[in-house]
């Protein structure tokens, strides 16, 4: 086994932020429905269950106060918690969290720039329409695919995949950098003795490095950009919606056909690999399209 092979076997879980297969259900995320909602906002109601869980959330991400509130009022908005019927006062946000107008002010400015919120003067700030938001920032990927568009988030990302993972291992095999051909065939290893030994947060990490390093080797800077989309698919991933969800002895092989056409500068196989790495599991049938024959 190579040196960075072995030295990510070796790294204590508590070492990565990704979220093991089947940990979405741990996530301390309180759900609430839109019917069961009342008008004032969440911090107007004596530590809701919402609240204590953002705040449980934030902390495990070892967040500063800032993180924490960007964290908090970026989950309330994604959940329909805090709605445009009326605007949101830092004042109010200060009070109900305890921090500064600081605090609040970058934390809303933050906001903003995810397109969550607007300021205007004369209006103040208010929650923007779903249609606003830059859904392809992991933070809202997150926030969504933990709280009650959970289901439609993941069938997003993994459309979304299906349109760039497979022409990124096609263009791949256009590109024989050996150094990163090594580096996929390390995490390949180590996949494969991560499943061996039940060790979940490590393949995590494994696979989600070896996504994010085919995009880099297709040689394209927009491709290349959108390498944190895969990487927040896999880190949020927990139901079965492709094969990298659910660790097994098929995936692991799939990865290692695609490191295979690469080295052997194979474009269609390598993107058929891909596309049957996508499609492991047969209730994903009905969400992607069907493989493309050449």
């Amino acid at each position: 086994m190579s040196t960075l092979a072995q030295t990510m076997m070796n790294a204590r879980p508590a070492d990565s932020g990704l979220a093991g297969p089947g940990e979405l259900d741990r996530y301390p995320y309180g759900e609430s429905h839109t019917a069961d909602r009342v008008a004032p906002p969440a911090w107007d109601v004596p530590d809701t269950e919402l609240g204590r869980a953002g705040r449980r959330a934030a902390g495990s991400r070892g967040r500063g106060l800032h993180g924490q509130l960007v964290q908090q009022l970026g989950q309330m908005i994604v959940s329909g918690d805090l709605g445009a019927d009326r605007p949101l006062v830092p004042e109010e946000i200060g009070q109900r969290f305890e921090v500064s107008r600081t605090v609040v002010r970058e934390s809303l400015r933050v906001l903003e720039a995810k397109g969550l919120v607007s300021a205007r003067p004369n209006v103040g700030t208010r929650v923007r329409p779903v249609s606003d938001w830059n859904l392809l920032d992991p933070d809202i990927i997150e926030w969504r695919a933990f709280g009650p568009q959970r289901d439609d988030q993941r069938r997003e990302l993994s459309e979304l995949r299906w349109t760039i993972e497979p022409l990124a291992a096609r263009l791949a095999a256009g590109h024989g950098r050996e150094d990163v051909q090594q580096r996929l065939a390390d995490m390949v290893e180590i996949m494969g003795h991560a499943l061996a030994q039940g060790d979940g947060i490590t393949y995590a990490r494994a696979d989600a490095e070896f996504h994010t390093l085919l995009i880099q080797l297709a040689g394209n800077r927009m491709l290349e950009h959108l390498s944190g989309i895969v990487s927040a698919a896999l880190q949020v991933s927990g139901g079965p919606v492709t094969g990298c969800d659910r660790p097994n002895d098929v995936s692991v092989t799939h990865h290692a056909r695609i490191v295979d056409a690469l080295a052997a500068g194979d474009s269609n196989g390598a993107e058929t690999a891909m596309r049957q790495l996508l499609i492991v599991h047969p209730e994903v049938e009905r969400v992607v399209p069907a493989p493309r024959e050449h």
